[in-house]
């Protein structure tokens, strides 16, 4: 009986194991960034927040992008909403956006997110954790700068601030 029991235990150790290794989150971009590598964004159509069909990513394609990913709960999603909203002004003129993609989350709760923060930059909306997949995203918020190329520059996974924004945005514009 207590072999058997320890053969129980073990098994199950074994498939815990194999759980939390498979669920880990792809890291493959910040490895290539860590080689002074630029990996290619994944492909990304989600709907537009509010309505007025999808947007891909693809559409920005020539363009800097500061591709944000956030949910109307979040407390340092709220706390960088500003810088955010700042740098899509002073992008805007020289190529570059900021694009939000809300994540699931309730619409109205977004929508109200956006207005209080009075934020005008192009927002999406993924309802099934589309982002989450295709970007390894585990954490609100979570920020990648994709350059004119359609590839991966930087990445920061929790808020961004002013540091991040001029050492890795600025020299892109």
């Amino acid at each position: 009986m207590p072999v058997a029991v320890l053969c129980v235990l073990l098994g199950l150790l074994a498939l815990l194991a194999y759980g939390l290794a498979s669920n880990d989150p792809d890291r493959s971009v910040d490895e290539a960034l860590q080689r002074g590598e630029r990996a290619q964004a994944p492909g990304l159509e989600l709907p537009r927040l509010g309505g007025g069909g999808n947007a891909a990513l693809a559409d920005y394609r020539g363009q800097v992008v500061v591709l944000n990913f956030w949910a109307s709960w979040c407390k340092p999603c709220k706390e960088e909403s500003p810088l955010l909203e700042r740098w899509h002004q002073r992008m805007a003129d020289r190529g570059g956006t900021v694009l939000g993609v809300d994540m699931l989350d309730v619409t109205g709760d977004a929508q109200e997110f956006i207005a209080d923060y009075r934020l005008t930059y192009p927002m999406l909306k993924d309802r099934d954790g589309d982002g989450l997949e295709a970007f390894g995203v585990v954490q609100y918020p979570e920020t990648f700068v994709i350059d004119r190329q359609g590839r991966i520059a930087a990445v920061q996974r929790g808020p961004v601030d002013e540091e991040f924004m001029q050492s890795r945005v600025e020299p892109l514009l």
